[in-house]
């Protein structure tokens, strides 16, 4: 079952390289969607595509790469919407 997931990312998680790992891991279960950074240091990711690569990668950010420290991940379900075709990172 296809779904979307909206996820708000904090603690140190700007300037670690997470947005460009997210986009490795999202490509990596087959999902589309966007990641960017937000003026508040979150990193703030909508993604969608199947709903247990959607939990896999929900679990990975609660980690993040190597040099991140994950404080706190807020997450919002949702269903698709179909809008993406492949995953990026917005600048």
């Amino acid at each position: 079952m296809r779904k979307r997931l909206h996820l708000l990312v904090y603690g140190l998680v700007q300037g670690v390289g997470f947005r460009f790992a997210a986009e490795r891991m999202a490509k990596q279960w087959k999902l589309v969607g966007w990641v960017r950074n937000n003026e508040d240091g979150s990193v703030e990711i909508v993604v969608e595509g199947e709903e247990k690569n959607l939990r896999a990668f929900r679990n990975w950010c609660y980690n993040g790469p190597k040099a991140a420290q994950v404080e706190k991940v807020e997450e919002e379900w949702s269903e698709t919407r179909d809008e993406f075709e492949n995953f990026l990172i917005k600048f």
